[in-house]
Parts: C-alpha cells; structure tokens; sequence
C-alpha cells in the first residue's frame, strides 16, 4: 500500500460495510472483484491512503468475510449488531468508535471503489477551507455524493439524539451547516448497487 501524506488536520473516517446488498441478487457487492482486488479492500486502502489518521470498519452482513477481506490493513472493525435496521445504525456505530482526538470524521460508502486517494484527499483540502463547524458534501453539477466529512462537534451531536438520528436527518434539519463543495469527478455520486452498474465498471 502507498505511503500516505498526513491530511491537513486530524481527521478519523467511518467505512461503512454492513449493508445487506439487497439488489445485488445473492451476492455480496463488498466481496465482487474490483482490479483484482474485494470491493471493500480497494475501498479502504484507497481511503487509507489519503493521509486520514484512523479508519473505522463497520461490518454487519456477512462480517466474517468482510473482515477477511480487510485483514492485514491498518484499520479497526467494530460490529453493528443492528446492522439489519438500516445504514444510519452503522453510521452511528462507526462514529462512536473513532477517536475523541480527531476534529473531523470522513462518513465513507464501501461501494465507491472508483475513488481514489486523490480524489479522497482533494476533498478533504476542500473541506478544510470552509466555515469551521460546516459539513463538507461533495456535489458533482449540483448533485449530492459521497463521501461527507463532519465536524467532530456534529458527530456528537448525531449520537446525543437517539437510534433512529443519523447523519442524513442532521444534512436534512439543518441545510444552513451544509458546505457543497464542487468535485469534478462524476464517481463522487456514483455507487455499485446492482449487477449492471458492477459489469459497468469492471467493463
């Protein structure tokens, strides 16, 4: 794996790798084959290697394999055993397990295999640039992506309100805490939900 270049403050990012992969017909999308490498491997090393100072998995479905898959990566799994409930209980999960240290969390998609640590990093220097207390969305022509990048005070402020409260009712309640932030990169809005849209990219 590449020698990462510390970002430029200290933030902790949450790769979310619990989800059931529903309209993958059977399959685990996170396990497929991505350069020769599991979908979630090639996710996390690829966030790993933009200088972020702790990575969090948080595993569910199929954890065993999930884990297998990341095995030998400078991360730390930690299990959402409501995993079954819906994403925010993963998000919630993984925010809870970062440091108390870090100033900002990167909330990450497993199924973003195309994102690279540059494009990762790129981000994550925009991010630095806007409005302390804002939360970083990378939009790509005015559409929303992933990943988000929250500051630690909203982190906490997402585990204060209760199980059903996640990062997506903070962006929703609050739009004045919301910084767009242009990314010219389409694979910013772009996830690996089905067969076809995993064929697309392995074409």
């Amino acid at each position: 794996m590449m020698t990462a270049e510390a970002a430029p403050y200290g933030i902790s990012a949450v790769l979310l790798a619990a989800g059931l992969s529903e309209r993958m017909a059977g399959a685990n999308k996170l396990l497929l084959k991505v350069e020769g490498a599991p979908m979630v491997c090639r996710t996390a090393e690829a966030i790993l290697g933009c200088g972020v100072s702790e990575l969090v998995v948080v595993l569910g479905h199929d954890r065993e394999r999930i884990a297998e898959a990341v095995r030998g990566l400078p991360c730390t799994c930690v299990f959402n055993a409501r995993y079954a409930d819906g994403q925010m209980t993963s998000v919630r999960a993984g925010l809870a397990a970062i440091s108390p240290d870090s100033d900002a969390v990167m909330v990450c998609l497993a199924d973003q295999p195309l994102l690279s640590p540059e494009d990762y990093r790129s981000l994550i220097l925009a991010s630095a640039s806007i409005a302390r207390g804002r939360i970083a969305v990378p939009t790509v022509k005015g559409q929303r992506g992933n990943p988000i990048i929250l500051p630690a005070a909203l982190k906490d402020e997402v585990l204060e309100r209760g199980v059903a409260f996640g990062c997506r009712n903070l962006i929703r309640d609050n739009p004045a805490l919301v910084a767009p932030v242009e990314m010219h990169n389409p694979n910013f809005i772009r996830d690996i939900d089905t067969r076809e849209a995993y064929r697309a990219i392995i074409a």
